[in-house]
């Protein structure tokens, strides 16, 4: 190209550049409106999602800047945001649903002043969005607010098609059933809906029958466990209470019917979510199981906490019967019928009695004597233990249900057949004891003598303290011996029993 050229092809682009300037000088465009687009997914426009949806948009000004976003789902209600995502929780009915998602960018060529309302593309869009300092629901001077300039008049709009997710239900990992118990047992479930589990709205639950609407109770939708119980034995099918997260001060209203005595029972739970979507019934126990709830047989409980398959339960079995309470009384072995949550349901079990016996090996279920005994013996219950120890044990945890004082357990490795256990009191008289075999492990305690009457010693220094005594109030009776190893001379077991549950608990045989 020659200078000539050169020099005329310049001439000419500025000749254009000055033509254009006195064009836009003389004719001005004015604010243009800005345009507003979403991002799509690949499978959004042929799946249902979730009702939990994110959404992202991302709008452009031709000659300005974007200061946020109106956006609609029902293009009559618009509400502003600065992002450009926001995540929303849609509710949808039992059917799936296609929701309309509407947005409109904004740009920022505003009046510098705030205005009440905003109404533009035939829609009101309300009052100017604003910082409320203060939390007085108003616009006052100085505060901070979007100056809300053009809006994008064609809003951006996509379809989402929205599945309506049912939530799903299992049993918690420590919901099991023995197959054999009494009228109170604890239950627990995991739900989970990919909506969010806040959305479970129901927990329904049934015994025996989901058929009938009458036997279903609606527990609130965040309930993950209860307690059911009932200590009406008027009638063979009671209604039970139901203990909302296993709480005595958290009962629901209502009471769930359709619990069988003497028979084989199932319980049932349901999550229902916002939609009404139901999970399917799971049933507890499953198919092929049994869960036999048994009618006590009187007031009288003798819990089996012997882990050790022997003649020992036949030896307690002899002598509450050779008192004359035979049919009267019931047995309970913790370690073949173990509830779930055992600390609750074992309470809420021996609650149903007024009168127990509890019998040990060495390897006492120290931990549910500390947790039940008290509240136990609170609620007027009155017990009776025969109990062995391992050969170390916490001090605190065997004072927290005998009354004894902590530092002061004297340990001895054996005992001999033909020991002596003298009764310290004469008045009322507690028979002699004499073992039958060796024990190992043997323990004696000092008491505390605010709260204690002291019985039973080895007369010839075995061991320092006490083996055997009552609390003041007659209610408790702890002996740290294997009864049915200490039945020899005279064999005054059964006149002991006597003594206890006749004369000292009030038991009418």
């Amino acid at each position: 190209m020659n200078k000539l050229l050169l020099f005329s092809v310049i001439i000419s682009s500025v000749i254009g550049i000055i033509s254009c300037t006195e064009e836009g000088v003389n004719n001005p465009i004015g604010n243009q409106p800005p345009n507003t687009g979403l991002f799509l997914f690949p499978d959004s426009t042929i799946l249902p999602q979730q009702s939990r949806l994110r959404v992202h948009w991302w709008g452009d000004d031709p000659d300005g800047l974007i200061v946020g976003y109106y956006f609609s789902w029902d293009n009559i209600l618009w509400e502003f945001t600065p992002s450009n995502d926001s995540l929303f929780a849609l509710q949808i009915g039992a059917n799936d649903t296609t929701f309309t998602f509407h947005v409109s960018a904004v740009d920022n060529g505003g009046n510098i002043v705030y205005d009440d309302r905003v109404f533009q593309n035939g829609i009101d869009f309300g009052p100017e969005p604003f910082v409320d300092e203060n939390d007085n629901g108003v616009y006052d001077e100085g505060e901070f607010f979007y100056d809300i300039g053009l809006i994008d008049p064609t809003p951006a709009e996509f379809d989402f098609p929205l599945r309506n997710s049912a939530p799903t239900i299992e049993w918690n990992d420590l919901s099991f059933l023995p197959d054999t118990s009494f009228p109170v047992m604890s239950f627990s479930w995991v739900v989970e809906d990919i909506d969010g589990e806040e959305s479970i709205v129901a927990i329904n639950i049934a015994m025996n029958d989901t058929t009938n609407p009458a036997n279903i109770i609606a527990l609130d939708g965040g309930v993950r466990i209860v307690t059911l119980r009932t200590d009406d034995f008027s009638t063979s099918n009671p209604f039970m209470e139901i203990l909302i997260e296993a709480q005595e001060g958290n009962i629901h209203p209502e009471l769930l019917p359709g619990l069988v005595l003497d028979a084989d029972n199932k319980f049932y739970v349901q999550a229902v979510d916002i939609s009404g979507a139901k999970s399917k019934f799971i049933a507890l126990p499953d198919s092929g199981e049994s869960w036999y709830v048994k009618k006590p047989s009187g007031n009288l409980l003798i819990i089996d906490d012997y882990a050790t398959n022997d003649n020992t339960a036949a030896f307690y079995t002899a002598m509450f019967d050779s008192l004359g309470l035979t049919g009267s009384y019931d047995v309970y072995d913790i370690h073949t019928q173990e509830p779930p949550f055992l600390n609750v349901t074992f309470l809420e079990t021996i609650k149903l009695f007024d009168f127990l016996f509890w019998y040990t090996d060495n390897f006492p279920s120290l931990d549910l004597a500390s947790f039940a005994t008290q509240k136990y013996l609170t609620q007027g219950g009155k017990v009776a233990f025969s109990m062995q120890f391992p050969q170390s044990i916490d001090p605190l945890e065997v004072s927290s249900f005998i009354p004894i004082i902590p530092d002061s357990i004297d340990t001895r490795v054996s005992l001999l057949p033909g020991t002596e256990v003298v009764s310290d009191t004469t008045d009322p008289v507690y028979p002699n004891l004499e073992t039958t075999s060796s024990i190992f492990r043997v323990k004696s305690f000092y008491l505390n003598p605010l709260v204690a009457n002291p019985i039973y010693y080895y007369p010839n220094g075995e061991l320092k303290g006490f083996t055997g005594f009552t609390n003041t109030g007659l209610t408790e009776f702890f002996i740290a011996l294997p009864l049915h190893k200490c039945n020899g001379g005279a064999g005054n077991v059964k006149s002991l029993l006597e003594k206890i549950f006749f004369e000292d608990f009030g038991l009418s045989p």
